[in-house]
């Protein structure tokens, strides 16, 4: 994405310095509070009143949607993250998740018959409900379902939590799926409240990265990064020379992480994925009538120290093996990678990008 449609957001404010673990809930409060204490007080009244709003939340595959959002929530309403919470006043809906249950709900007679009540209540499309079904259970990861299926199961989804402000992640995902989400509240009983586009810009090579260090749990499936989210220990194998992630979770045994399958090739499998997500966003950003946040992921190296905070840029890991003393030695630094305009960055960590979240959506809502 080029830089003019993401402009550098200042986290960097002049007050008493104070270095804080972001990976630490506990402190992570503490720094939206400083960092966007008076907006996020807006936006917590906002709801209380009974406001809700729906973000629509575009980014690249592996962008950190479902991150952005999850933070946002954590810092203005954490009780919207306690599961089977009534009082939760913000919802996240993924749609892949959205997909990947029904699929669940598809092998049990009672719940199927439900669905296809609903869609027969609900569906239109240029297809049958069973056609849809058939493409559904036996698509690939890279074919796109029909639009108006999509829609009727993310709207399934949605009745189930009411008049709640909502991120909606993985919807639109295709060039004609913009046109639908510009009518969706409409459809949803959301018409008097504020829609918005949250447009992400992640550069590719972050991406490759995030995917070529992924780390899996073979029992839990917790997912760590061994470049740039390690677990609190670290395994080095004598044989292979080569270091591995042993899982945090007391549960696993101390099993050890392992990479997908696919993973070492990073970014090429989903190449032309990337690219319809990239025409996705500009042409969203070119529509009149609904606001946009822009939410940058990465900042030119010349210019960190003037926009943000040393610990808000995303830290990288390497290792070393000591011999003699059968241990690993793990060396931290900050992270630096070429953007998509081949110009040095720093990534950021993931709560820096939401702090500009929430003063943009303060804005949009006219608080």
């Amino acid at each position: 994405m080029e830089k003019t449609q993401f402009p550098i957001f200042r986290t960097k404010i002049k007050t008493k310095k104070r270095k804080f673990d972001l990976a630490n809930p506990s402190e992570r409060a503490d720094y939206f509070q400083l960092k966007a204490g008076p907006e996020i007080k807006k936006i917590k009244d906002y709801l209380k009143k009974g406001n809700t709003f729906i973000v629509y939340l575009l980014g690249k595959k592996n962008s950190g949607k479902g991150t952005y959002a999850k933070l946002f929530i954590e810092a203005i309403n954490p009780a919207s993250l306690l599961p089977n919470n009534k009082n939760g006043k913000i919802a996240h809906i993924s749609a892949g998740d959205v997909i990947r249950n029904v699929s669940e709900e598809l092998k049990n007679k009672t719940k199927k018959k439900e669905l296809i009540k609903f869609l027969e209540q609900n569906y239109r499309g240029y297809i049958s409900i069973d056609e849809a079904i058939k493409a559904l259970l036996s698509r690939e990861a890279k074919t796109l379902l029909p639009s108006e299926f999509i829609l009727a199961l993310v709207k399934r989804e949605i009745d189930t939590m009411p008049k709640k402000a909502l991120f909606i992640d993985g919807f639109p995902r295709n060039l004609d799926q913009i046109s639908y989400s510009l009518f969706f509240r409409d459809l949803i009983n959301y018409r008097q409240d504020p829609d918005v586009f949250a447009l992400i810009d992640v550069p590719t090579s972050v991406i490759d990265e995030r995917i070529k260090y992924r780390r899996i749990c073979p029992k839990c499936q917790t997912s760590r990064s061994l470049k740039l989210l390690p677990t609190q220990k670290i395994g080095y194998d004598e044989k292979k020379k080569e270091f591995y992630l042993i899982c945090d979770n007391p549960a696993c045994n101390g099993a050890r992480m392992v990479a997908k399958e696919g993973d070492g090739l990073g970014m090429k499998p989903i190449a032309e994925r990337l690219k319809l997500d990239g025409k996705l966003i500009s042409q969203a950003f070119s529509l009149y009538g609904i606001p946009k946040i822009t939410l940058r992921n990465c900042i030119p190296k010349e210019k960190a120290k003037e926009y943000v905070d040393d610990y808000e840029i995303t830290p990288q890991y390497s290792y070393k093996w000591d011999k003699d003393r059968k241990e690993v030695k793990i060396i931290e630094e900050p992270w630096t990678i070429f953007d998509d305009n081949k110009e040095l960055s720093h990534s950021l960590l993931a709560a820096p990008v939401v702090i500009g979240m929430i003063k943009q959506m303060a804005e949009v809502l006219h608080l």
